[in-house]
């Protein structure tokens, strides 16, 4: 993204309240990647993410107005390595610098830590990308997924 300024942002802690709002924003955001795969499934879809939602690691995405933006998991994922999941972004949302802001807000964290960043993303999907430009290596792969690590800076 040339010359774009990200628009101002912040986290918040999400809340077991959020999981529905989290459901319909993974549906929405996934739909186009995983009927490409033929794999959408619009319960199963939003039953993953009320099923893996993990409050105490879990951040809602607010943007300058307070508005729902997205959402974040970044928590241990073993020695050594933090994971990365349930990144969304709304629509109105990608394409203007937020999804690099969060995840280069989050890797300084990972970097200060020393720890290196696991995470899948879908074949295909432009996310993978935004990935690469921040430092991740794809590490594997399957029919459906990719999957990538970077390791700390530094």
């Amino acid at each position: 993204m040339s010359g774009a300024t990200a628009p101002s942002w912040s986290l918040r802690p999400a809340a077991q309240a959020d999981v529905e709002r989290i459901a319909e924003l993974k549906a929405q955001v996934l739909r186009a990647d995983l009927e490409r795969l033929g794999r959408f499934d619009a319960h199963r879809v939003r039953q993953r993410a009320r099923d893996e939602f993990a409050a105490g690691y879990t951040s809602l995405i607010e943007a300058g107005d307070g508005s729902f933006a997205g959402s974040v998991t970044f928590r241990p994922a073993g020695p050594g390595e933090w994971g990365l999941g349930h990144f969304y972004l709304a629509p109105e949302f990608q394409g203007r610098g937020l999804g690099s802001a969060v995840l280069g807000a989050l890797l300084a964290r990972a970097d200060a830590a020393g720890v290196a960043v696991r995470l899948t993303v879908l074949a295909g999907s432009a996310a993978r990308r935004l990935y690469e430009r921040h430092g991740f290596t794809v590490v594997g792969r399957d029919a459906i997924d990719v999957f990538m690590v970077r390791r700390p800076a530094g």
